[in-house]
């Protein structure tokens, strides 16, 4: 772990590496178009206790532009809380000015989770966050996952295929679908809660933790192995605990020394499940 107080950082030193400080300060050492993948979830709406910290979600937006790669990709995990009644929309104001800054809305996607925090007595129960999927342009890396069962592999369906021979006379035949799975639907489901987003027990001592699975799959769709992949928020080291699983290079950045001493102990494990 590397505690940021006021020194020079080199970048080629923070790679692969947990660093303890405040994202802002810390990414102006991180050169122009560096990061090919951001995977993180910032401590929104004051949904939870995170020390008293509060971040300036605009500077660090403008940040994020610059340090990403031109194709590069920027997953941002973020729900609204309710307060006198009504949502607050952060999830949406965010999300346009990461438009304004000159992001791409690539993806609207949806993490539905297993169950809610408690249930609501005037709304339909809450149970998701959003994963808005940023990128500079057309993402570089599009691995679209393939593992939603196809009800139709190897059946006749959707009509016919049609082709007209030389004779000018019109062929006819079953179209068929052969793969027996196909992309699965930009809402991913996930189990949640103790013993399900992670086996590491420590790693629920930080308040907010999104499933080891989530990450990964995002990882695995908007990168390869040579991708170098930062999460500005760490928090236990979810993020860069499956981007180090996957082969990938990573940068966790988190203001608080707990979390960053988490994240180092998850890192540390021989056996990453």
């Amino acid at each position: 772990m590397i505690e940021y107080k006021g020194q020079n950082l080199k970048f080629e030193n923070m790679i692969n590496q947990v660093i303890c400080g405040n994202c802002l300060k810390v990414m102006k050492y991180i050169p122009d178009e560096s990061i090919d993948l951001v995977v993180t979830s910032p401590p929104y709406d004051e949904l939870r206790d995170y020390d008293g910290y509060i971040f300036n979600f605009e500077q660090i937006a403008i940040e994020l532009f610059r340090v990403v790669k031109d194709n590069g990709v920027v997953v941002w995990v973020v729900g609204d809380a309710t307060k006198d009644g009504s949502e607050t929309g952060t999830s949406f104001k965010q999300a346009l000015f990461f438009k304004e800054c000159g992001f791409n809305l690539h993806d609207t996607m949806i993490y539905q989770k297993n169950g809610m925090s408690m249930p609501d007595t005037v709304r339909y129960y809450q149970n998701f966050e959003y994963m808005f999927v940023f990128s500079k342009g057309r993402p570089k890396h599009i691995n679209l996952l393939k593992d939603k069962m196809n009800r139709w592999a190897g059946e006749s369906s959707f009509g016919n295929v049609s082709s007209r021979g030389k004779d000018g006379k019109l062929k006819v035949r079953d179209k068929i679908i052969t793969n027996k799975y196909g992309v699965r639907f930009n809402v991913w489901q996930y189990k949640t809660g103790f013993g399900y987003s992670t086996k590491d027990e420590i790693a629920f001592r930080h308040p907010a933790i999104f499933p080891e699975a989530l990450a990964l799959d995002h990882i695995m769709s908007w990168s390869n192995n040579e991708s170098l992949v930062l999460d500005i928020f760490n928090g236990s080291g979810t993020t860069i605990k499956m981007a180090k699983f996957s082969g990938r290079k990573f940068i966790g950045i988190d203001i608080a020394k707990k979390y960053c001493e988490i994240a180092e102990r998850r890192l540390a494990q021989e056996y990453l499940f």
